[in-house]
């Protein structure tokens, strides 16, 4: 799951009217194989039991039924004055996304108080199996009450999955104090196992070039097996998904100097955790780790206002080159299976470009034409019908009271269909 703090994870928009659209809300609908043929919201199929499961290692998989499911944040509202609806979830199935298997998340059903007082910010930062029982866990961020004094406490929370999905209350993640430096709100958690052990681990914002890091398996009670002293770091801003860049068993991180535009860095794992800074990257708007050309390690793609640069072959990039696509905004999949990983831009156009032997190329690129008007912003890539091509998520919204959510499934010879498979609005979980 990748959850940016630009609005849920993207800030994104929507589209139609009162009459939104909704595909495969449920077994036999659109989106469950018979077809991409949308259904008005009113003759949508009711809400749907969430399915129960046994446990997997499918990522993004919160009630463990080997099949990838959606976290929402920034739902519409029924007014631009309303509070914050909370974080949706939409479980997947044996054909995809099931907008009909929803559940919303509010503060007040399932945040944990602190000092008696539940917190107003309820917002999806990070989903991973931290406590290694096969279900996907996620980690929220609140505002706890601080009055300025001294060290904030921990904003963050998690909520344990289960073959129910996300049911239970939220726990507070504990950082012991050994692991923190400086008095900066330790937050901007990246998943992965930095260590090689097989266990799920934490890394966090310390402060002055420092990263916390917890290893896991995490405890129900939201602690970590062990923490040490804060790593020295390149920069203070971990940036993720976490991925293992040059094949040696430990996942690596991207780790920006600064929020915001800036230079970034490969900081990579290790027995002591990730420790070890690799490649330096060029300062860009964003970055995507992917496998874009033939070597054996990942390569990089990091955007610009004019220019995306890529880095290939890390930690040590054998080759550099750039394309003349803006990247404000990059994601990157494998759509079309053959083994190499699409760069997804989502700045000014949704367009994705292809990759070949020899890396990413501009020619040929694939506009995707949004499904209405208004901003559109990619949410995720993965795989959620099970197919193995990853698919393309992305949400439209006008405001703060319409939206689309859509889902464009890959394809091994177009990388993507042009026309959405499931669409659906997050104003579904208004009425939960």
């Amino acid at each position: 799951m990748r959850v940016r703090r630009r609005g849920i994870s993207t800030a994104t928009t929507a589209v139609l009217c009162g009459t939104l659209l909704l595909a495969a809300c449920g077994p036999g609908g659109a989106g469950s194989g018979a077809g991409p043929t949308p259904a008005r919201i009113a003759d949508a199929p009711a809400e749907l039991p969430v399915p129960h499961g046994e446990g997997s290692d499918v990522p993004d998989d919160f009630n463990g039924d080997g099949h990838r499911d959606l976290v929402l944040d920034d739902l519409v509202k029924k007014d631009s004055h309303a509070d914050d609806a909370g974080i949706g979830i939409v479980y997947g199935g044996p054909r995809g996304l099931t907008p009909g298997a929803r559940q919303l998340l509010t503060p007040k059903q399932r945040a944990a108080p602190t000092k008696g007082q539940l917190p107003a910010v309820f917002d999806a930062e990070e989903g991973c199996d931290l406590d290694g029982d096969g279900f996907t866990d996620l980690i929220v961020s609140t505002d706890p009450p601080y009055d300025g004094q001294g060290r904030p406490p921990v904003p963050l929370q998690v909520l344990f999955g289960s073959p129910a999905g996300l049911t239970g209350r939220a726990v507070k993640l504990t950082v012991p104090a050994r692991a923190r430096f400086g008095n900066d709100w330790p937050d901007q958690p990246v998943c992965g196992d930095f260590d090689g052990d097989g266990e799920k681990d934490l890394v966090l914002h310390a402060s002055g070039g420092r990263l916390s890091y917890l290893r896991g398996p995490f405890g129900r009670t939201g602690a970590p097996r062990a923490a040490g002293a804060p790593l020295p770091s390149p920069g203070e801003v971990p940036t993720g998904p976490a991925a293992d860049v040059d094949a040696d068993g430990y996942d690596d991180l991207v780790v920006r100097a600064t929020e915001g535009t800036g230079t970034a860095a490969v900081v990579l794992g290790g027995p002591a955790g990730p420790a070890r800074t690799g490649a330096r990257l060029p300062a860009g708007v964003d970055v995507a780790l992917g496998r874009f050309g033939r070597g054996k390690a990942l390569d990089a793609a990091v955007g610009g206002m004019a220019e995306t640069s890529l880095r290939y072959d890390l930690p040590a990039p054998a080759a550099r080159a750039a394309l003349a696509v803006p990247g404000s905004v990059l994601d990157a999949a494998d759509f079309d299976g053959d083994g190499r990983d699409e760069l997804v831009s989502s700045g000014s156009r949704l367009r994705v470009l292809r990759a070949g032997t020899a890396g990413l190329s501009g020619k040929d690129a694939v506009t995707l034409a949004p499904p209405g008007p208004g901003t559109t912003r990619v949410l995720t890539a993965g795989d959620f019908d099970g197919d193995g091509r990853a698919d393309l998520v992305v949400r439209t919204h006008r405001g703060g009271t319409k939206d689309t959510v859509a889902v464009y499934r890959g394809a091994a010879k177009d990388l993507l269909d042009g026309r959405p498979a499931v669409t659906f609005s997050s104003s579904e979980f208004l009425a939960m």
